[in-house]
Formats: C-alpha cells, sequence, structure tokens
C-alpha cells in the first residue's frame, strides 16, 4: 500500500494507492494562508494521521514549485507564503518512519496519467491547466525533472505580450474578466461567442504544444487540471492550431492528446514517485 498527497492552494488531497488505484481518499482544507511553517507541517501530519494505515510502504508528496527531489527540500511555494525553504522529506519520515518521496506537482500529475494510458507511450507530457501551467516529462515510466526539478518550466518562456502561462491556464480567462466554468456551461451550452473563446484558447495552446514537441518529441500529451474538463471546446482548434505552426509535421502522425482532469490522478503519481 502507498499514500499520495497532492498539496494545493486550497485542498490537500490524500489517498491510499494499491495496483495504480486508489482505495481510500481524504480531501482537507489546505493551509491557512496567515500559518507560520511549524503549523503548516503540524496540520499536514495530522491529516496524514487520519488516512495513513500500517499497510503503508512510501509516501509520495506533489507541491507545487521547485523542489530537490533528491533532498525532498521545497522550495518558495507561491501560494504558501511560509514555505521558502522546507525539508519535507526529513519532516515525514522523522514523524512517519516510511520512506518518502517530493516532487513538483505536475510532476506527479505525468506520472499518474502515463500509468493510467490505455496505449502507453515511452514519452508522456503533462500539461496542468489550473491558476497556472504546469508542465511535467515522463520518460520510460520516470519523471524526468532536470537539475532542479524545472525541466518542464517552458510555460515561463515569453510569449506575444507576457509568457505562455498567460494565455495557457485560467490567466487567459480572468484577463477577459471570466471564469473558465461558467464560460466552459455556456461554450457546452451552444454560446457562439464562449465557443469563439475556447477556440482562442485552443489555439494559443497549440502554439505552446508546437514547442513541447520540439522539446520532448512526446507520443502522448496529456492535460489535467480544472480547464482540462472542457477539452471538447477547444480539442479541435489544439489540433488546428499545431498543424499550422509544428515546425514537423511528422511529429503529429502518431500523436495522442487526452484529457485526465480527474483530481485522483495527481494523488496516483504521487503514490509512484
Amino acid at each position: 500500500m502507498l499514500l499520495g498527497i497532492d498539496i494545493g492552494g486550497t485542498t490537500i488531497n490524500l489517498g491510499l494507492t494499491k495496483d495504480n488505484r486508489i482505495v481510500k481518499k481524504l480531501c482537507a482544507p489546505s493551509f491557512a494562508p496567515d500559518a507560520d511553517l511549524e503549523e503548516t507541517l503540524i496540520h499536514l501530519c495530522n491529516q496524514i494521521k487520519l488516512i495513513i494505515t500500517p499497510e503503508v510502504t512510501r509516501i509520495g508528496v506533489g507541491v507545487p514549485t521547485l523542489v530537490d527531489p533528491v533532498k525532498g527540500i521545497v522550495y518558495d511555494a507561491s501560494n504558501i507564503p511560509s514555505w521558502t525553504v522546507v525539508p519535507l522529506k526529513e519532516r515525514l519520515e522523522h514523524e512517519f518512519d516510511r520512506t518518502t518521496s517530493v516532487d513538483n506537482d505536475a510532476n506527479c500529475f505525468v506520472l499518474g496519467a502515463a500509468a493510467k494510458l490505455e496505449k502507453p507511450s515511452s514519452v508522456v507530457v503533462g500539461v496542468t491547466l489550473g491558476t497556472g501551467t504546469g508542465i511535467g516529462i515522463c520518460i520510460d515510466g520516470k519523471v524526468f525533472g532536470g537539475t532542479n526539478c524545472g525541466a518542464g518550466e517552458l510555460a515561463s518562456m515569453p510569449y506575444l505580450n507576457g509568457i505562455y502561462e498567460d494565455y495557457c491556464s485560467k490567466k487567459f480567462f480572468t484577463a477577459k474578466g471570466l471564469n473558465p466554468k461558467g464560460i466552459g456551461d455556456e461554450a457546452f451550452a451552444g454560446n457562439p461567442e464562449a465557443l469563439k473563446i475556447f477556440d482562442e484558447f485552443g489555439t494559443h495552446l497549440g502554439h505552446l504544444l508546437s514547442m513541447l514537441l520540439l522539446a520532448y518529441d512526446p507520443g502522448c500529451i496529456v492535460f489535467g487540471g480544472g480547464i482540462a474538463h472542457s477539452f471538447p471546446l477547444f480539442e479541435k482548434a489544439v489540433w488546428k492550431s499545431l498543424r499550422e505552426s509544428c515546425l514537423y509535421p511528422r511529429f503529429l502522425d502518431n500523436l495522442q492528446i487526452t484529457a485526465m482532469p480527474d483530481a485522483d490522478i495527481p494523488i496516483l503519481g504521487a503514490s509512484l514517485l
């Protein structure tokens, strides 16, 4: 039995996994904005105590920031103010006497997604579409994070009058005064203006994927995060944008693009670290 933990700005999702399946799950509020480091760690440990069992042999944790995956140190989590330098692996191993691994949340997502693919690929790229844009790379079943766990941070590259993340995340919608879920509901109902907005979103996203193809040449790209629920609304625009912008069209011949918006996927991936 394994324990996977996905730490977000608003929720902490924990799950016991076995044979790539979640057998028990717990969702808890994340840390209070004014909580100091020790208070956040006590809160996290209290949630773990509610779900951990003697059968659990390993703990894996995904966090939304850069991580030293060898030492398990978390650096500068933007949505957790007190987390500037956190020796999370050391703390959890001391508290629970279980081998613990820590990695970026996008890396956890792609690891979980790769484990769930019906048609496995040797190179899988996961793109999380939420408050920001996270990118994780899985090669032959293992996360490739680079030297500082930042190998997938291509959404921070310059694009138009900002960076890719400005156009490929919730920021794209909020810049227009829109809520992604609200405008998504309108688009699913057939609202032409809402559909046009998702076409525009898919076009920008296709440009980002073109760069990912050049960097990693994946056989599969998987979308996660809240906006991935709307994948049917921008799928055609993504493919159209890719065909127009991809430098090597051959990259597209065997490319699979799918969505796994299920919140269980990052938990599974964390457990597999």
